[in-house]
C-alpha cells in the first residue's frame, strides 16, 4: 500500500541516538524517599533516531541508521531489534568494550507524564568512528538524511557530503545542543519541540521564532514546532516571491486568526490544517518573510486509551520523513503525521503503538 506514494527510491539514512528503555508505569509519581510498585513494565528500544527510523520502517521507507552501541547484552538487544523492523543496521559502530545506552522512564498514569533518566553510552562516538568510505555508502542511492542533533561532529561530517550529492535534510531540534548550529545551516526542513524555537533565537512568540528561523537559515523550506496536545504550527518558505504591493500580515496576529478558524470549526477529523494563500509574514522587530503559516490539530485520544506520550515526538518525526518522500500536500502531511503519533500515544512505550503502513486507521492516508 505505501508503494502507491512512494517513489522508487525510498532509501534513508539517519545518524543519532539509540538505546534501550526501561519502563516502569506508576499510579502517581513517587515523593522523595518514597516506595513504590509498578503497575507495568517494559524494555524496549529508545533514542530519538531509533525511534523515528523504526517509525518510518514501518510505513514503508527502508531506512539506514548510523550510531554507536557497546557489544553487551543491551547493544545485541538494540541491534536486533531495530533490524526486525526494517532498519539496516549495517552502518552501526560497535565497540568491543563498554556500555550501550539506556534510559529509565517511569510513566505516570495520573498525568499520563513519563520522566526520563539517562545514562549515555560509553565510550562515546567519534569521528573516526565512521571511516569516509562507510560515510560515502551510507548515502549512496538515499532519498533523504535525517539528524537528531546528536553525534554532531558523524552528523555534520554525513550532512555536509549529503549537501554535496543533493540530499535533503530533515533536522530534529529538541533542544540546545553542541554543534547544533552548524547542522542547521545545512538543513532543508526543521521539527523541533515546544521550546525550541525561542530559546534559540530569543523571539517573544512562537510564531515571531519560526519567521527568525526562516531569515537566519535560508536554506530551510519549512519549520515545524511541535506543541503535544496542542497539535502543532508549521511556517513553510513560499517559492514563490509575492507582490511588492501585497500587504504584510504580523505574523502573531494570523496565528490568532487561524486559533480562532481552529476552534469554531465542526470537521470531525482528528487532525485539520488551517492555512491562508502565501502571504508576506511581518515579525515585528525581526523582518518579514513571504510564506504560509498552518496549524495542525492533535487527536483527542480519549483519557481511557492514552497510554504513554514517551517518543511521540519521534513518531511524528518518522510520518513527516515519509510524508515528504511520498510526496504529501502540506495539509496532509500534518494530519497524517498526528495520526501516527496518536497511535503510537495508545501503547507503552516508544514503538510498540507505532503503527505500519497498512494500518486500517491509516488507510486514507494510503489510498
Amino acid at each position: 500500500m505505501s508503494g502507491d506514494f512512494l517513489p522508487e527510491n525510498s532509501i534513508m539514512v539517519g545518524c543519532g541516538a539509540v538505546g534501550l528503555d526501561f519502563l516502569a508505569t506508576v499510579a502517581a509519581y513517587p515523593k522523595p524517599d518514597q516506595k513504590i510498585r509498578s503497575t507495568s513494565f517494559k524494555t524496549e528500544g529508545g533514542g530519538n533516531a531509533g525511534n523515528a527510523l523504526t517509525c518510518a520502517a514501518r510505513l514503508g521507507l527502508k531506512p539506514r541508521i548510523i550510531s554507536k552501541v557497546a557489544d553487551d547484552t543491551q547493544g545485541r538487544g538494540i541491534l536486533d531489534e531495530l533490524q526486525a523492523d526494517g532498519v539496516d543496521t549495517s552502518f552501526m559502530v560497535v565497540s568491543k568494550e563498554g556500555t550501550s545506552p539506556f534510559t529509565y522512564i517511569i510513566v505516570d498514569s495520573q498525568t499520563k507524564s513519563r520522566t526520563c533518566i539517562h545514562t549515555p553510552g560509553f565510550p562515546p562516538m567519534k569521528r573516526e568512528d565512521l571511516p569516509e568510505s562507510s560515510v560515502l555508502s551510507a548515502l549512496n542511492g538515499t532519498r533523504i538524511a535525517y539528524f537528531d542533533g546528536r553525534l554532531h561532529e558523524t552528523a555534520l561530517v554525513l550532512a555536509n557530503e549529503a549537501v554535496k550529492m543533493n540530499i535533503p535534510i530533515l533536522m530534529d531540534a529538541e533542544r540546545l545542543r553542541e554543534g547544533l548550529d552548524e547542522l542547521l545551516k545545512v538543513t532543508d526542513y526543521v521539527v523541533c519541540a515546544a521550546q525550541f524555537p525561542q530559546a534559540w533565537t530569543e523571539a517573544a512568540t512562537i510564531p515571531k521564532a519560526l519567521v527568525s528561523m526562516l531569515l537566519k537559515l535560508p536554506k530551510v523550506k519549512f519549520v515545524i514546532v511541535t506543541l503535544g496536545k496542542d497539535g502543532c504550527v508549521m511556517l513553510e518558505r513560499s517559492a514563490n516571491e509575492v507582490r511588492s504591493t501585497e500587504e504584510e500580515m504580523d505574523v502573531d496576529k494570523l496565528l490568532e486568526s487561524l486559533e480562532t478558524r481552529k476552534n469554531g470549526s465542526i470537521c470531525t477529523r482528528t487532525c485539520i490544517s488551517s492555512v491562508i494563500s502565501a502571504t508576506k509574514l511581518r515579525a515585528e522587530g525581526i523582518g518579514t518573510i513571504c510564506g504560509r503559516l498552518y496549524i495542525g490539530t492533535a487527536e483527542n485520544i480519549p483519557p481511557s486509551e492514552l497510554i504513554d506520550t514517551t517518543g511521540a515526538g519521534d513518531a511524528f518525526t518518522g510520518a513527516i520523513l515519509y510524508a515528504i518522500c511520498a510526496n504529501f500536500a502540506t495539509e496532509k502531511m500534518l494530519c497524517f503525521a498526528a495520526n501516527v503519533a496518536a497511535a503510537k500515544c495508545r501503547a507503552l512505550g516508544a514503538r510498540s503503538g507505532l503503527p505500519r503502513c497498512n494500518d486500517p486507521r491509516l488507510a486514507t492516508f494510503m489510498q
